[in-house]
């Protein structure tokens, strides 16, 4: 079990990360097609959006493959395709409806984003309702494709939820990039339509998906089906039954996916007024917002990545230890998990920390505001990464109510302090928010799983003190060589900023799996394919 969760879980946060990595690398290409114009009306439509499609995404995956682990756990493989049947069709439905929703609410939530009564406002509210409306249509599609992924999630099997990842990041991305040239460029089109047609590109990528995933039902079909026939029969369930138990279950996963949208919405209804009320231009608070809640977070979510392709692979693990009571599986995979997640996101949350100025040049321009918020903003990737896998095995033991409650106490915490500290450390007050409404959240999480899955974080603990040393080493070599190439290497020069991130960084990363490798921590969490790369590189023991 141990070995095939590692898998599965590798094959989906690779996934993932390169899902992520695709959605940074694209705005710079965009950038150079639609200038600060686009990219800002791009920004205007960004927390709408990303909240209608957490909603319509976030639960769905995750609550159905832990209701088909489940009950394949007890070889009611029947439950399962009787819900994926069903499924299917309300999706659809439910698709359609949170269309119509963001289609028909677009002009509200322009407003809501830029009043009316905003005279230097760039953009009008009808063009923002009309880019709003562009990628309303990703909806009809994305919860039908997302039943699929969780179909296939709940067998154990994370290859067609990676692949379809990728291949939907990929098709949405040529398609943005290719629509909004050929609008400016070569049909001499507007700002508004490029922009528009870039986030139609949402729905296309939703294709492109959907195919790669209906190849894979019909590959599997043969499996599927054979399982079909060792079903037991023993469980009679109706649909009714079926839809409540899915509805408790996606809840909470809803709440979650929703999570960093809403304290980016905090963020959005506050920073700039805050920073103006402080002195700022008008021009100024609203660059720092972009820098803050566009421009950094876009960087800082590549090493959640590592986190998310967890939560979605420990559920159905998790939940097949919890239903049939095998405390020691499930003590060995809460033990993997933390300390693997731990060591793959410290590193990069503090590499990128410790490189700020030379990451964001390289991104974006060199821009000192850009590089103070990101350095402070990066480390806080892991409490992204804490929040996603500790909640999500809140719903692998059937605690999927403390979810919200943890959420909810977070953001009152953000709410409650983001302008105060804004007062008092401007833009980096608004990080620090954020960290101390996500680390409230991760504490509760941590001891309700201590409290109702009788998990000792002993071991936990300990590697995790182990991991911050070598991350630490790696920090002070890192830390050197970047010290000695800023000698003769300028950050303010994108490509001279390349160079300096390829060496400091490659430098980093020697380091730390060294230490990884020479200690045997590496062994410990990924087994024995370290000991052979071990061999290669003869430090054999």
């Amino acid at each position: 079990m141990s070995s095939k969760l590692i898998r599965g879980t590798f094959i989906l946060t690779f996934g993932t990360i390169l899902s992520k990595v695709l959605g940074l690398l694209y705005v710079i290409p965009f950038y150079q097609i639609v200038g600060s114009e686009g990219t800002a009306l791009y920004q205007y439509s960004y927390i709408p959006y990303t909240i209608f499609i957490s909603i319509a995404t976030a639960g769905v995956p995750l609550a159905v493959s832990k209701f088909i682990s489940k009950y394949n756990a007890i070889e009611e493989y029947a439950v399962g395709r009787k819900l994926f049947k069903s499924g299917l069709l309300i999706m659809l439905i439910t698709g359609f409806a949170s269309f119509l929703i963001l289609y028909l609410s677009a002009p509200f939530l322009a407003e809501w984003i830029f009043p009316k009564n905003d005279k230097e406002v760039a953009s009008s509210i009808k063009d923002i309702t009309t880019v709003i409306r562009a990628v309303s249509f990703a909806l009809i599609v994305v919860p039908f494709m997302s039943l699929i992924r969780g179909f296939f999630q709940g067998h154990q099997s994370m290859g067609p939820s990676a692949v379809s990842q990728v291949v939907e990041q990929i098709v949405r991305i040529v398609f943005l990039l290719a629509g909004a040239f050929i609008v400016i460029h070569i049909l001499d089109g507007s700002i508004v339509t490029a922009v528009s047609v870039a986030t139609f590109a949402a729905f296309i990528g939703a294709i492109g998906s959907l195919v790669v995933l209906f190849l894979y039902l019909y590959k599997r079909k043969p499996h599927l089906d054979e399982l079909l026939r060792q079903d037991r029969g023993t469980v009679k369930i109706s649909l009714r039954e079926i839809y409540k138990e899915i509805i408790v279950y996606a809840a909470p996963f809803v709440f979650v996916g929703i999570a960093g949208p809403l304290f980016q919405a905090i963020d959005q209804v506050t920073v700039t007024r805050a920073l103006m009320e402080m002195g700022n231009s008008e021009a100024a608070a609203k660059a720092a917002f972009s820098i803050l809640n566009f421009e950094s977070h876009k960087i800082v979510i590549i090493p959640v990545s590592l986190a998310t392709g967890f939560s979605l692979a420990l559920v159905p693990s998790i939940t097949k230890a919890y239903v049939e009571n095998n405390r020691r599986d499930l003590n060995t995979q809460l033990n993997q998990s933390f300390q693997i997640m731990l060591f793959l996101t410290l590193p990069a949350a503090v590499g990128i920390s410790l490189l700020a100025e030379p990451v964001y040049t390289v991104f974006y321009e060199h821009k000192m505001l850009g590089t103070e918020v990101l350095s402070v903003y990066a480390p806080v990737a892991i409490l992204f990464a804490l929040f996603l896998v500790t909640a999500a095995i809140l719903q692998g033991i059937n605690e999927q109510r403390f979810t919200v409650l943890g959420l909810l106490v977070g953001l009152l915490i953000k709410l409650s302090l983001n302008i105060p500290l804004i007062n008092l450390f401007g833009t980096k007050g608004a990080v620090l928010s954020t960290a101390l409404g996500y680390t409230v959240s991760i504490l509760i999480y941590i001891f309700v799983i201590k409290k109702f899955a009788g998990y000792p974080f002993k071991l936990v603990w300990r590697r995790s003190l182990l991991i911050v040393i070598f991350a630490g080493l790696m920090w002070v070599g890192t830390g050197l060589i970047y010290q000695l190439l800023s000698l003769f290497l300028s950050p303010e020069s994108k490509f001279q900023s390349l160079i300096i991130i390829m060496i400091s960084a490659g430098v980093g990363v020697i380091i730390y799996f060294y230490l990884g490798l020479k200690s045997g921590l590496l062994t410990r969490l990924f087994g024995n394919r370290v000991e052979r790369l071990k061999s290669k590189l003869g430090m054999g023991s």
